[in-house]
């Protein structure tokens, strides 16, 4: 009988390797086309990869808990059929070769870890979340974490966890890490390996500060109307709730439509700009796998409603850690809001390797002159980083102040593109 030997896929771009977190069957399983065989988790999303052959396991070629590169052998099947071109797989590949494979250069939609659901999709979040577990008993999810709480020093069953199933994953080692003191008594430090999504988020803030010549201009802005505006828009488009992040994206778009410069990238090796036709809208996420940049495509070709539900969907992807990896790809400018962690500024570092990203810190009352009397109104500081090889200051400046008085007479702006 033929033996297939099926080589573990390209997930996303730029990922050379990914870890086994879990098979799903075991030599002398028989397994279907398409079905999920392994969980493996990247730097950028645990990913259930289904099989393209059919027939009966051969051989299973890496343990649970070890990093396999792309291209080498996962799984050994004989006999059975074979599929053209394994669908998800294929998918994954044009997604991302769309787009640069963000990884959040900057802050986030909320605040903090939360819970997720389980997964219903092949491409997901980190796997089932945990409850209190019996101490004398501490279910681990993989051999991946096992690992991570050994070398860090940490006692499996003083873990706490989060969630429904009772099981420790990543994410509670790595806050058990980060807020326990176990480090040796003689030397005093904690030591937490970057890895993961985390290593990903280093090596993106690293390479964006070593490229880009970057740029940060601000600016204050009455942002009064834009809260009347979004409460009336609320009203008046039905079944919908627009968010002021909404509100906040479409503007950007109709700025950027003025100021198509920065919508680009550096092309260094070619000594090229490159000047995008389309918005990929990337918006700053605050997940409990770390900072991430989901992606809206399209984003300017969107009206207010449909802007609305497409971010609505992803904060909740973010929210429960179901975002796909291919979510994550194709950002051309980034929309960060930091103002939901109480802050009123930030120089935030360009998403690698787009040329801007533009900031909202916290509304709040403040004292400002309208018709040359004192009053009290909702004031915001905006933010835009840029990559000054794309444009000059004029440019940033134009944009930024295009944003703000968007920002103070929304109802026209937003009536202009109507």
């Amino acid at each position: 009988m033929s033996m297939q030997v099926f080589l573990l896929p390209d997930l996303g771009e730029g990922l050379t390797e990914a870890e086994i977190v879990e098979w799903k069957v075991k030599p002398g399983d028989t397994v279907t086309i398409d079905q999920v065989v392994v969980e493996v988790e990247t730097a950028k999303a645990s990913v259930e990869v289904p099989c393209p052959f059919e027939g009966v396991v051969g051989e299973l070629h890496a343990a649970e808990g070890t990093s396999l590169a792309v291209g080498a052998p996962l799984i050994s099947i004989t006999g059975g059929a074979v599929a053209d071109t394994p669908a998800a797989h294929e998918r994954y590949r044009e997604e991302e070769r769309a787009g640069s494979g963000n990884v959040l250069i900057g802050y986030g939609t909320g605040h903090g870890p939360t819970g997720r659901r389980k997964r219903a999709s092949h491409v997901s979040g980190n796997s089932t979340q945990t409850t209190n577990f019996h101490s004398h008993a501490p279910k681990v999810l993989s051999p991946i974490v096992r690992s991570m709480a050994l070398q860090g020093g940490l006692d499996l069953a003083s873990i706490e966890t989060a969630g429904g199933h009772g099981v420790i994953t990543r994410a509670d080692v790595e806050r058990a890490l980060a807020g326990s003191p176990v480090a040796s008594s003689s030397e005093g430090v904690t030591r937490i390996p970057i890895t993961g999504i985390r290593k990903t988020i280093a090596d993106k803030l690293s390479r964006s500060r070593a490229e880009i010549p970057e740029a940060t201009v601000w600016v204050d802005v009455d942002a009064t109307a834009l809260l009347q505006a979004r409460r009336d828009l609320d009203a008046s488009i039905d079944g919908v709730k627009v968010t002021l992040l909404a509100v906040l994206a479409k503007l950007t778009m109709i700025a950027l439509a003025k100021f198509p410069e920065l919508n680009s990238t550096v092309d260094t090796a070619a000594g090229e700009i490159l000047r995008y036709e389309n918005v990929g809208l990337g918006i700053a996420a605050q997940t409990d796998r770390g900072l991430m940049v989901p992606v809206v495509p399209q984003a300017d070709k969107a009206d207010l409603k449909e802007l609305s539900e497409r971010l609505a969907e992803l904060t909740e992807l973010a929210r429960t850690g179901s975002l796909p990896a291919a979510r994550l790809s194709g950002g051309t400018f980034t929309l960060n809001n930091y103002g939901v962690f109480g802050v009123d500024g930030s120089a935030a570092i360009i998403n690698h390797p787009e040329a801007a990203i533009l900031g909202i810190g916290r509304i709040i009352d403040r004292p400002w002159v309208v018709d040359g009397q004192l009053a009290v109104r909702k004031v915001a500081q905006l933010s835009l980083a840029f990559d000054h090889r794309v444009c000059d200051g004029g440019v940033a400046g134009g944009f930024l102040r295009t944003v703000a008085d968007f920002v103070e007479n929304p109802v026209v702006a937003l009536g202009s593109v109507r």
